[in-house]
């Protein structure tokens, strides 16, 4: 395969980072609409997240958060976004930059997708992956991080913020179709 100088994977991700950010800005200026929801995974050891040394001790590598009934301040700027969120009862404040973001997911209308660490010189497999999942239970933002145990165990799920009956059906062969990038390139 020809070595893609223009670099569509690092294009696309941004685009979706995109996709993103402008989903959060509207939820800040008008609120959540209808059903909709959202469950954001990113990397707690990415540059630029702030979070409480309590959570980043709990959540070393990986986070899921649920925007959904008990978000507040959520701001969102050109690279970042902040929210407060309650953990356990105790309320905090996070800044997540968008790439950091390594999975969204609306659970509502069945969308999201995952971000892949795009390595500079790896330009021959696409890197992101757009799934449309089977709809899951709604968590609230009450379970809005995982335990770090439970973390591990949706990594390995092609969706994220999978449940126990989304692992079954994953297992089962009937979750949702995962779209690659290589689908559309010409061979």
């Amino acid at each position: 395969m020809a070595l893609d100088h223009i670099r569509y994977d690092i294009l696309a991700q941004a685009a979706l980072r995109g996709v993103v950010r402008t989903v959060l800005a509207d939820v800040a200026k008008k609120g959540l609409p209808g059903e909709h929801h959202f469950k954001i995974s990113f990397n707690t050891a990415a540059p630029g997240v702030r979070l409480s040394e309590r959570m980043r001790a709990q959540y070393p590598q990986a986070m899921t958060i649920v925007l959904q009934h008990q978000f507040w301040d959520l701001v969102v700027r050109d690279e970042t976004f902040d929210v407060g969120l309650s953990f356990g009862g105790v309320p905090e404040r996070l800044t997540v930059p968008f790439e950091a973001v390594t999975a969204f997911y609306d659970p509502a209308v069945q969308f999201g997708f995952q971000f892949e660490t795009i390595e500079s010189e790896a330009a021959d497999d696409a890197n992101v992956t757009a799934k449309v999942p089977e709809r899951s239970s709604g968590a609230t933002a009450g379970s809005a991080a995982r335990p770090p145990a439970e973390q591990k165990k949706a990594d390995a799920l092609p969706a994220p913020a999978a449940t126990e009956s989304d692992l079954a059906r994953s297992a089962a062969g009937t979750g949702g179709e995962v779209v690659s990038l290589d689908r559309f390139r010409k061979k």
